[in-house]
């Protein structure tokens, strides 16, 4: 009766979603990593970056042409290299990944009964009774594979969710010049006798969207996400524009 009440208050969607061959499919493929932290990588570094370019060269009182043309070489140099990073990191971490799978495999291969303690305890640790845990150990070491797959995920905490290594070069740069590209606009468009502040502004709102993105991404709170993302961002970005003041100070001393 439990069982029927649970599911008579489930909507039919979560109902289809639970069917026994969904589950299974959803079980036999790993899940794919999400392209969220690529955006909010190359975003938040994009506009940093970007305004930090800004501030510094209108510290050094540099003409709006250059500005422009250092801006843009920033978003294309700066942005390829963030991708790049990003690649082989991402790359590192599944590299690793392999490799601790080859290590169980050597390591069931070779010392079977270790390995299969290893299981026990392991399962031991979640209260399985006795006479539970001797089938769950015998059930899973019975397959090599997902004997492997069982001391990744139990063992070293380890996901093999599908990582797409191209596509989330792709997005960091993507993100990188959209969202860097903003703090640019306000030279690009001319006639402003001060283009620093909208500058600023435009960065502000670059963090906001970025963090409020990602709350209704992740079905949390849009403002609050959009704070705390404009908060870390904005710190960023007022360093780089107290180095801009600094610089401008200098050479300002430097000329009398």
């Amino acid at each position: 009766m439990r069982a029927s009440s649970d599911t008579m208050g489930a909507s039919p969607s979560s109902r289809a979603a639970h069917a026994p061959e969904r589950i299974r499919e959803r079980l036999a493929q790993p899940p794919a990593e999400s392209v969220l932290g690529d955006v909010m990588l190359g975003g938040v570094d994009g506009v940093v970056t970007t305004f930090a370019v800004v501030a510094s060269s209108v510290g050094r009182s540099l003409p709006t042409e250059t500005v422009v043309i250092l801006g843009v070489a920033n978003l294309v140099a700066d942005g390829f290299s963030m991708a790049a990073s990003n690649y082989l990191g991402t790359r590192s971490r599944q590299q690793a990944v392999e490799m601790a799978h080859a290590d169980e495999v050597r390591q069931i291969e070779t010392y079977p009964e270790g390995e299969r303690r290893e299981i026990e305890e392991i399962y031991a640790s979640k209260g399985l009774d006795e006479q539970t845990l001797r089938r769950v150990v015998a059930q899973i070491t019975a397959d090599r594979r997902v004997w492997v797959l069982t001391m990744l995920a139990e063992e070293l905490r380890l996901s093999a969710a599908i990582v797409h290594l191209v596509q989330s070069a792709l997005v960091t740069f993507a993100a990188f010049v959209l969202f860097g590209l903003l703090p640019l606009l306000p030279f690009l468009i001319g006639d402003m006798k001060e283009p620093v502040v909208p500058s600023a502004l435009m960065s502000v709102v670059a963090f906001f969207a970025l963090g409020a993105g990602k709350g209704l991404a992740l079905k949390q709170r849009w403002a609050t996400a959009g704070a705390v993302t404009l908060l870390v961002g904005g710190a960023a970005a007022g360093l780089a524009y107290t180095a801009g003041l600094l610089l401008q100070a200098a050479h300002i001393a430097g000329t009398q």
